[in-house]
């Protein structure tokens, strides 16, 4: 690639990611601030922190249909300026307004990032996609290690303002911002190998019931009223699955005439992210009584997660992206279990790093996946998957604050383990349907 700087750009990617992780880590310290100081329910903060999620999702949908028109390098500037925008007005916040809101600018800062830095790493290496996809999303959990020590020191140590915490964002945000100044960014690998725009949304399977189930999930995120009468039915919500199931199918097979790999992951996606992100956010809440700092339990799973994520390459290259998936599933479900009935200090912290193991490849290895054997989704595909994922969580997180107020944190965590166990059935599916398609070939 002629005048790139593919140093310098996957850098200022790992930043920008940075940036996104680090937010992250202080709003799951800065959660008991806003029930303890400023009177909000643990529900209430769920929903204020919803759009962080779903706002996420948003960013990235729109980022994922446009940015073969507006180019990556608007996508990237894009993220900058909702970034910038999002902290100031979360150094302002007070209440659950003005705390959505802000969590609103943040979460379409973040979707923008990946939006645009997934593509990108991609593109940047053709021929180590998941590899470097993977040491790219170290960021991610290497972001959280770092916002979670500077949360302990600043906040648990130094007892300063929460405020401070916060502004520490302007300093990786502005770094970031330097090193994508004036590059050069590559056009998507989709526009680069010729892949028609159609083509592309045909090979999501079906792109336009999946766009509206995301916009469905994200009025069930925003609207406490909508979810409350979703949750309070015992059928309802499995109507409602099964109806988004029969049109996939119809628009994938009747319409598209294309299989249907890319709903499966789709459906995987919002289970992988939701077990990841719903309990790391929920962090504090859930462990606040085991004897040991929750922000050192954080940092300890995130750390465990980045290292993990580093070395990724050679275990995806003896174990396959699927095997990889079933094997994380499984010690995902055991984690979860472990810290149910964890309750000391040296207990909370060994459940803690299994679970850690059991989370560390979902996110990356998902998208990695969907570039490797669905690649003419293109940059719509990758935006899709991470955009699922967050507003999956963004649904999760004021049901696993309402839990935890009402049944107390172990009985939430058990909850949370069926859903990995239903990833463990899906991902023994989704190695035999690959399996055979490459035994055919």
């Amino acid at each position: 690639m002629e005048n790139v700087n593919q140093k310098r750009l996957f850098i200022a990617a790992c930043l920008a990611l940075l940036v996104t992780a680090i937010t992250f880590a202080i709003r799951a310290k800065i959660e008991g601030v806003f029930t303890d100081d400023y009177g909000l329910t643990k529900e209430q903060v769920g929903y204020a922190f919803g759009p962080a999620f779903w706002g996420f999702a948003v960013a990235m949908f729109a980022g994922g249909f446009i940015i073969d028109i507006v180019k990556t390098k608007t996508i990237v500037w894009m993220a900058f300026g909702m970034h910038l925008i999002g902290i100031v007005l979360l150094l302002l916040a007070k209440d659950m307004t003005s705390l959505f809101i802000a969590n609103v600018f943040i979460g379409f800062g973040n979707g923008s990032v990946e939006a645009a830095c997934n593509p990108l790493i991609a593109t940047l290496f053709p021929k180590n996609k998941t590899k470097m996809l993977n040491r790219f999303h170290v960021w991610f959990p290497g972001g959280i290690v770092i916002g979670g020590v500077l949360a302990y020191v600043i906040m648990d140590q130094l007892e300063l303002r929460w405020e401070i915490l916060v502004s520490l964002l302007f300093i990786p945000l502005a770094i970031y911002g330097f090193l994508f100044y004036g590059q050069k960014i590559p056009e998507t690998e989709r526009v680069s190998t010729g892949v028609t725009y159609k083509e592309m949304m045909r090979n999501v399977g079906a792109p336009y019931t999946i766009t509206l189930a995301v916009i469905f999930m994200i009025l069930v995120a925003t609207v406490p009223s909508v979810g409350e009468i979703i949750t309070s039915s015992n059928t309802l919500p499995f109507i409602i699955v099964g109806i988004i199931a029969v049109l996939i199918i119809i628009e994938g097979r009747a319409i598209n005439k294309i299989s249907l790999l890319f709903p499966l992951v789709f459906f995987c996606m919002l289970l992988t992210a939701s077990t990841e992100l719903g309990t790391t956010q929920w962090i504090n809440a859930l462990l606040e009584t085991n004897g040991i700092s929750p922000m050192i339990i954080l940092v300890v799973v995130t750390g465990i997660m980045a290292v993990g994520r580093f070395f990724a390459g050679g275990l995806i290259h003896r174990l396959n992206p699927t095997g990889v998936l079933l094997g994380s599933s499984v010690i995902a479900v055991v984690g979860l279990y472990l810290l149910s009935i964890s309750t000391g200090p040296a207990m909370t912290l060994a459940s803690a790093a299994v679970f850690a193991v059991g989370v560390c490849y979902f996110w990356p290895t998902m998208i990695g996946f969907t570039s490797e054997y669905v690649p003419k989704s293109g940059a719509l595909g990758m935006s899709i998957l991470g955009g699922a994922g967050f507003v999956a969580t963004s649904m999760v997180l004021p049901i696993m604050g309402k839990s935890i107020e009402t049944a107390g944190p172990q009985i939430t965590l058990r909850n949370m383990m069926v859903l990995p166990v239903i990833l463990i059935v899906l991902f023994i599916v989704l190695y035999i349907t690959i399996n055979k398609k490459k035994t055919e070939a």
